[in-house]
C-alpha cells in the first residue's frame, strides 16, 4: 500500500503538468486581449502595447507558461492583473462559500442518491423502482441553471420561504446561512444524486444475485440484515468511485450555480475574470480545482483497500 500511494504521489506532478499546460493554453486561445481591457477602450496602441509588456504578455507563450508553471508549483500564481492583489489571496477570499456550497450537494447527493439506489433494487420492476428512476433520469437531464432558476421562482419568489440568492457565512448567522445555501446546494447536488442512484441500483442488483447473499438468506438472516449488513457494503465500491468524480464536477458546476444564486465564491470569480480576461485568476482557479479532484481520487482509490478487504495493491 505503502508503495502504491508513493507512485500515485510521483504521478501527480505529470499529471499537473499535463493539466496546466491544457489550461494555460485554453485561457491564452480565448480572443480578448487583457491589456486592452486593462487601460481601457480609449487608449492608444502604445499604452496597449507598454501595458503588454509589464504584464509580461510579449514574451513567447513557453516562456510565460514555463514561468507561470514554476511559480504554480510553489503556490503562487501571480497577481490579479485588475485588482492587483494576488491570486492566492483573491481564490483565499472566494473559498468560503464554494467550499460549502460543494460539501452540501456532496451531502445531498448522498442522502439522496444511495437510498433511492438501494430501494429501487429491492423493490425491482415495481412502481417505486421505475418512480424513483423516472425521477432519476429526470435530475441528470434537466440542467443546472434552468433548476435553479426554477426553484427560485417556486420557493424564493412565490412561497417566499427561502432567498433567492447571496451568502452570509455560517459564523455570522447559522439559521439564514442554512436558508441561503438549501436553494444552490439542492440545486448542485440533485443531478448527481439522480446519476449516484442509477449506479447503487445496477450494482444492488449484482450483488443480490450473489452467491454470498443466497447463502446468507437460506440460513435464515432477515432480508434486511442482509442487504444492510452485506450487500449494501460491496454495493457501494463502484458508487465511491462516482462520488469521488462527483467532488470535481461539483466543484466545476458551482461555476454556474453560483452565478444563478449570486454566490460570491469562486465559480463567480472565474466566470467575471473570463469577462476581463484576468488570466493569473482564470489558470488559478482552474489549476486549484483541478488540484482537488486529483487528491480526491488518489484518497478514493487508497480508501478502496479498507472498504473491500479483497482489493490489494502491488507492493502494498
Amino acid at each position: 500500500m505503502a508503495t502504491y500511494i508513493l507512485q500515485r504521489v510521483i504521478l501527480l506532478i505529470p499529471v499537473m503538468l499535463v493539466v496546466g499546460i491544457v489550461v494555460f493554453m485554453l485561457v491564452h486561445l480565448v480572443p480578448g486581449n487583457p491589456a486592452a481591457v486593462l487601460v481601457g477602450e480609449n487608449a492608444t496602441a502604445e499604452q496597449i502595447d507598454a501595458a503588454k509588456e509589464k504584464m509580461g504578455l510579449n514574451d513567447p507563450l513557453p516562456v510565460q507558461f514555463f514561468r507561470w508553471f514554476g511559480d504554480a508549483i510553489r503556490l503562487d500564481f501571480g497577481d490579479s492583473y485588475f485588482s492587483n492583489q494576488s491570486v492566492t489571496t483573491t481564490l483565499s477570499q472566494r473559498k468560503e462559500p464554494t467550499i460549502f456550497l460543494t460539501a452540501y450537494a456532496l451531502i445531498i447527493e448522498v442522502m439522496i442518491g444511495v437510498p433511492a439506489g438501494v430501494i429501487a433494487a429491492v423493490k425491482r420492476n415495481s412502481i417505486i423502482d421505475r418512480t424513483l428512476m423516472i425521477i432519476s433520469i429526470s435530475g441528470a437531464a434537466i440542467p443546472t441553471f434552468f433548476m435553479g432558476i426554477l426553484l427560485i421562482l417556486i420557493f424564493a419568489v412565490r412561497l417566499k420561504w427561502v432567498p433567492s440568492g447571496g451568502f452570509v457565512s455560517i459564523s455570522e448567522d447559522p439559521a439564514r446561512h442554512f436558508k441561503m445555501m438549501v436553494l444552490p446546494a439542492f440545486t448542485l447536488g440533485f443531478a448527481s444524486a439522480g446519476l449516484l442512484a442509477r449506479l447503487v441500483r445496477s450494482s444492488m442488483l449484482d450483488v443480490l444475485n450473489e452467491d454470498y447473499v443466497r447463502t446468507a438468506m437460506a440460513k435464515g438472516l432477515r432480508f434486511r440484515t442482509v442487504v444492510n449488513k452485506h450487500a449494501l457494503r460491496n454495493a457501494l465500491i463502484p458508487a465511491i468511485t462516482v462520488i469521488g468524480f462527483s467532488i470535481g464536477g461539483l466543484l466545476g458546476g458551482a461555476v454556474v450555480t453560483e452565478t444563478v444564486f449570486t454566490i460570491p465564491g469562486m465559480g463567480r470569480l472565474v466566470v467575471g475574470s473570463i469577462a476581463r480576461r484576468d488570466y493569473p485568476v482564470i489558470q488559478g482557479a482552474i489549476m486549484l480545482i483541478a488540484s482537488i479532484y486529483v487528491l480526491v481520487n488518489l484518497f478514493v482509490d487508497i480508501l478502496y483497500a479498507y472498504i473491500d478487504p479483497r482489493i490489494r495493491y502491488g507492493g502494498g
